[in-house]
């Protein structure tokens, strides 16, 4: 018996399961493969295709409404050097025409149901999100199925995106001092991992891509067998599968792309730059070498983090936008990835002081926690801060069914989210000591130093002197 079922409701769901499947059109059967729990009052039930679709239930009927969600295992460590950023382009290219549909239909029709709609893409997946009314659910399954299928894919629609997504890309990264130098770091800290390039793709690329390059990306890649259909919310279980057996059913599976991963080789010693940007005041944005997400020592890290960096309590802040008064601004952010990603460090210096002064107190600051064990204390105000941050985002159907595709589409534990919570719960200081000394090691680490260029307003100076 499968973990979580009983007897009565797996023969319901094999009941139903009958039912579908005599119906099925060709690639269109139904297997329950197994059911686990998700928190204390929830489960999921996981479901395969004949066609390789992955389909995840979580029922709930707490209000009436459903989020679907379809995450594509693929993101910009897919890519290929020269064609960068072609995952992405893809996700604006997603919301165009549909075979048999006119331009702006897709869009329309789900404005009409109370929809909303999103997608996103990074450096292991893409996803698209749609929340409604859980009476147009069969509406958003069968636009789903289409555009994974049946989209158009013309000249003047691919020059239209690249166009915005050229724009993007100016926007955040080329005119934004941020974006500017987190790129420039990952390209430093990375020589030849995929995730050296930005998920939004290098200039170049973005404006050589072809009809051709996005035909050839849609026929690999947004495929059933590479997809997994996350539904959550009020709905009914013989509904969804009729449904989604129906209209995903139709689409064949396609041979998928071998990945062919370059590992990242080890840094031996310190890379750091210096750049001048349109900002006011120096920064610093340093990158740790850091475990992936999967990884045993992932949690370790990111409760390091939250004690470092964790808001106005965290030991950063405290000591240097409090007490030394040298900083503005300190975050860092531990990367989620399939592969070891960065532990990402930023800091903002007040007026007045320097990038060398900010890197100073800060290398002071982590020799501490490589020297000596945390608080208790500042254990507890961490891991109560990480706790809050992840059950606070399964409030809604749509943050059930997010957590679901990101931790199958990134580990394939669409419940690793109340594993890592556990882990977490387990740490003890012994190991955010063995992390802190296994991963902030300067010799692993690459610096970014940013001068103010007095030859350009900063950020929105430019603004302020046109009004």
């Amino acid at each position: 018996m499968m973990q979580g079922t009983s007897a009565r409701q797996l023969a319901a769901i094999e009941k139903v399961l009958s039912d579908v499947n005599a119906k099925a059109p060709e690639h269109g059967r139904l297997e329950l493969v197994e059911t686990v729990p998700f928190g204390a009052s929830l489960s999921i039930d996981r479901y395969k295709m004949s066609n390789g679709l992955g389909l995840l239930l979580c029922e709930d009927k707490s209000a009436p409404v459903v989020s679907v969600h379809t995450w594509f295992r693929v993101g910009s460590r897919h890519e290929q050097e020269g064609k960068t950023g072609l995952a992405h382009l893809f996700e604006h290219l997603m919301f165009n025409e549909i075979e048999g549909r006119g331009a702006g239909f897709f869009d329309r029709k789900l404005e009409e149901a109370g929809a909303e709609s999103n997608a996103s893409t990074w450096l292991d997946w893409t996803q698209y999100n749609i929340a409604i009314p859980k009476e147009q659910l069969g509406l958003v399954l069968e636009l789903e199925a289409e555009r994974m299928s049946k989209l158009v894919l013309r000249e003047p629609q691919v020059t239209s995106e690249k166009e915005v997504v050229a724009n993007e890309r100016r926007y955040r990264v080329d005119d934004d001092v941020e974006g500017a130098v987190s790129e420039l770091l990952w390209a430093t800290a990375f020589t030849k991992h995929a995730y050296k390039w930005p998920t939004i793709g290098w200039m170049k690329d973005i404006e050589g891509f072809t009809t051709e390059d996005c035909e050839a990306f849609y026929r690999a890649f947004y495929a059933p067998n590479n997809a997994t259909l996350i539904i959550s919310g009020d709905f009914k279980l013989a509904d969804v599968l009729s449904r989604v057996s129906k209209h995903y059913g139709v689409i064949a599976p396609s041979e998928l792309p071998l990945e062919d991963a370059q590992p990242e080789p080890p840094q031996t010693s310190e890379r750091r730059l210096e750049v001048r940007k349109p900002t006011t005041t120096e920064k610093v944005v340093v990158g740790y070498h850091a475990p992936a997400l999967g990884d045993f020592d992932h949690p370790a890290v990111s409760l390091l983090s939250e004690v470092l960096f964790g808001g106005r309590a965290s030991r950063m802040h405290q000591r240097l936008v409090r007490e030394l008064e040298l900083a503005s601004e300190v975050r860092a952010f531990v990367g989620p990835f399939h592969d070891p990603g960065l532990f990402e460090l930023y800091l903002a210096a007040r007026e007045g002081h320097t990038a060398e002064e900010l890197l100073a107190a800060l290398d002071e600051e982590l020799k501490k926690v490589v020297e000596a064990p945390v608080t208790p204390e500042e254990m507890a105000r961490a891991s109560a801060r990480f706790e809050l941050g992840l059950l606070g985002g399964l409030e809604t159907a749509d943050g059930k069914a997010s957590t679901i595709g990101f931790y199958e589409a990134v580990l394939g534990r669409p419940a690793a989210a109340f594993e890592r919570l556990e882990a977490t719960r387990r740490l003890t200081q012994s190991d955010l000591l063995r992390a802190a000394r296994r991963y902030l090691d300067p010799r692993q680490r690459s610096v970014i130093l940013v001068r103010p260029d007095l030859s350009k307003p900063a950020a929105g100076e430019e603004a302020e002197a046109a009004e």
